[in-house]
């Protein structure tokens, strides 16, 4: 992928306010020509055609296009997908499309040639804005609208609370609140709360006076004196201890921190922004979080999407890790489209991981990066037994080196008889399901096209 013109955070986040009215479902190019792309395909009273011509003209600059390739209807309980007669075929949330489908609510991934694109319920936020991408963020429209918010809070407010999973970016909206504020020429510092054991809470975060306790040989700066000026963040913020969380609302109400052993208060002066991904209101009710903290630091709040929630940004991540990379490696559709199949609930973390993994395989063999090089099993999450219930062992024993992958034929075969069963085919051929889904992901197999829709379970 070419090397991107970054774009720059200076500029009036507040000036954009989230669309108002009734949802309008529509198409959204994101991958073609190999690259990233954020483009709104244009529809009519026949919904969007897709086809081969030039962007200005509402076409796509791919050769493996027809110039009429397929159809998208939006319908009243989801979507119509229809293939034109294409040459190379189009594939809906990676099932090809015989003539016709209808589609559920909801987002899917649409592939067609080299080219994917999304179905999306509410395109209102891409017809306002398009995709920022530097070496330090990737800002979707999705993501823009939570930036307005946090531009909002960052000229209004002293505090802010970020909800979000884990790896979805709160120290970047944490720093974006800090750098859009006034305070951004003072220092930013980050405290991950969950790190830190009770015992040893108070004197980081509140500093110690020489002697406050055993090994005290010197008085001790504590986070919230280091963010002085400035902003400190409490990310985990709901780990902390209910007696070092009524001394931090003491902080708080007074502006002034009294450390480990000091006699005299100091006087301070930051903004703070916390964050989580447990509900504080529930902890809250549970006790397990003070209340009069709650109203201090709970509001006001934003919500960060998970990557599932705007997967217009995952190419450019994509696109990201492949810069870093140490030699070139060129990217296929069909490791975009599998990325963008999955929900990754480790969130842009896992992404990055999971995509560098596969870059170091593209270049230790020598070859481009497509789907067979992303591990079948990650961007899934780690399934878990129910409460009380013990791990299953798995049904089939791990494959052994000496045992041979069946023919093609064989495979096609089993899966037919079994009616697309993973597990089933996989016992009646004598290899692991692991290695059938492996198999499958490497040949582009997929059961719809058998005949039996998607894979059962037994």
């Amino acid at each position: 992928m070419s090397e991107p013109t970054e774009t720059r955070t200076q500029m009036s986040w507040g000036a954009q306010t989230p669309a108002e009215g009734a949802a309008t479902p529509g198409v959204v190019l994101v991958f073609s020509g190999r690259e990233p792309t954020t483009q709104v395909i244009p529809g009519g009273a026949r919904g969007v055609q897709i086809g081969r011509g030039q962007p200005a003209d509402g076409g796509v600059n791919d050769s493996l296009l027809s110039r009429q390739h397929a159809r998208i209807e939006p319908t009243a309980d989801g979507w119509k997908v229809s293939d034109l007669g294409s040459r190379n075929g189009t594939a809906v949330d990676g099932n090809p499309v015989r003539e016709t489908v209808q589609l559920g609510p909801g987002l899917h991934v649409l592939r067609a040639g080299e080219s994917l694109f999304l179905l999306l319920p509410d395109i209102r936020a891409f017809l306002a804005s398009t995709t920022l991408s530097t070496e330090a963020f990737v800002l979707g429209p999705t993501m823009q609208q939570t930036w307005h918010e946090i531009a909002h809070a960052a000229s209004t407010s002293a505090t802010l609370h970020v909800h979000g999973e884990s790896g979805a970016g709160k120290e970047l909206a944490a720093r974006a609140f800090h750098d859009l504020g006034p305070s951004s020429s003072g220092p930013f510092v980050a405290v991950n709360c969950a790190t830190i054991t009770e015992g040893l809470a108070e004197r980081l975060l509140f500093g110690a006076r020489r002697g406050a306790f055993s090994g005290a040989h010197a008085d001790a700066t504590g986070y919230l004196q280091a963010a002085d000026g400035g902003t400190i963040f409490l990310d985990e913020i709901a780990e902390l201890g209910l007696t070092v969380q009524a001394k931090l609302l003491r902080v708080l109400e007074t502006r002034e921190v009294l450390p480990v052993g000091a006699s005299h208060p100091i006087k301070i002066k930051f903004r703070l922004v916390t964050a989580t991904h447990r509900d504080l209101r529930a902890m809250v009710a549970d006790r397990g979080f003070r209340e009069d903290l709650f109203f201090r630091v709970g509001r006001p709040a934003i919500h960060l999407p998970a990557l599932r929630e705007r997967k217009e940004d995952l190419p450019y991540l994509i696109a990201r890790e492949l810069r870093r990379a140490t030699v070139p490696v060129n990217v296929h559709a069909s490791f975009v489209e599998a990325c963008l199949l999955r929900p990754w609930p480790g969130n842009v973390r896992e992404l990055q991981t999971e995509v560098q993994q596969a870059i170091g395989r593209a270049i230790a063999r020598r070859t481009d990066l497509d789907a067979t090089l992303l591990d079948p099993d990650v961007g899934h999450g780690i399934p878990t037994a129910p409460p009380g219930v013990a791990a299953a062992e798995p049904d089939e024993p791990e494959d052994l080196p000496e045992v041979p992958m069946p023919s093609t034929d064989e495979v096609l075969a089993a899966l037919r008889e079994h009616e697309g069963r993973i597990a089933t085919t996989a016992r009646a051929l004598g290899i692991h399901r692991s290695r059938l889904r492996r198999w499958m992901l490497k040949h582009a197999t997929d059961v719809a096209a058998l005949g039996f829709g998607r894979e059962g379970s037994a």
